[in-house]
C-alpha cells in the first residue's frame, strides 16, 4: 500500500448535499481508496463495464506511485470512484464509475473535479483519457471540463471493436 499518507488525507472532504435528496445521495463524501474498498469497487466495476478491472488490478493500483484512486460515499454505502495516473507533469483519467442508481447526481462532476484538483497539486499540467466514442454522457461530461477531442484510437474497445474518443485539456 502507497505510504504517502500526506498525499492521501488531502482529498478528504465533505461535499454539499445531493441536489436530489430524495434520492438518498445527502452529503456524499470523497475519499482515497483503501484496500478494504477494493472488493465494493470491483462489484461497482462489474455493473458499470463490459470489460471490468479485477480485485487483482485495483488492489495493484494501491501499490503503485503514480497511482491516485479516490472513492464516493454515501450514508456509508460506496456509491463510485474514480482514478488516475501521474505521468510526469500530465494525468491520465483511467476509470469513472457511478453507482447506477445514484447517477445524474452530480457525483460524476465531483470525482472529476477532486481529480483534476489533486492532479493540479501534483503538478499535472495535462489530463488525457480514453472514452467510448457511444458513450455520450461520458463525453459530455469531460467536455463539460473543457476536455477536447483530439484523435480517434480504431477498435480500441477489444469486446465490440468500438472507437475510443481521445480526449485532453489544459490544466
Amino acid at each position: 500500500m502507497r505510504n504517502n499518507n500526506e498525499s492521501r488525507n488531502m482529498v478528504t472532504e465533505v461535499l454539499p448535499p445531493c441536489p436530489y435528496p430524495n434520492k438518498a445521495c445527502l452529503a456524499p463524501t470523497i475519499s482515497p481508496m483503501t484496500i478494504d474498498d477494493v472488493p465494493q469497487i470491483a462489484n461497482l466495476e462489474k455493473m458499470c463495464f463490459s470489460m471490468p478491472w479485477s480485485e487483482g488490478l485495483f488492489a495493484a493500483e494501491l501499490e503503485n506511485n503514480n497511482s491516485y484512486f479516490l472513492t464516493v460515499r454515501s450514508m456509508d454505502k460506496l456509491i463510485g470512484y474514480a482514478g488516475f495516473w501521474m505521468i510526469i507533469d500530465e494525468a491520465h483519467i483511467v476509470s469513472l464509475a457511478v453507482h447506477p442508481e445514484f447517477r445524474r447526481q452530480k457525483i460524476s462532476e465531483m470525482l472529476v473535479t477532486s481529480m483534476l484538483d489533486m492532479a493540479k497539486q501534483k503538478g499535472a499540467l495535462r489530463a488525457t483519457l480514453e472514452v467510448r466514442e457511444t458513450n455520450v454522457p461520458a463525453n459530455l461530461l469531460y467536455e463539460k471540463f473543457g476536455f477536447r477531442c483530439v484523435a480517434l484510437r480504431k477498435g480500441y474497445y477489444t469486446d465490440t471493436k468500438e472507437c475510443a474518443v481521445i480526449m485532453w485539456m489544459d490544466l
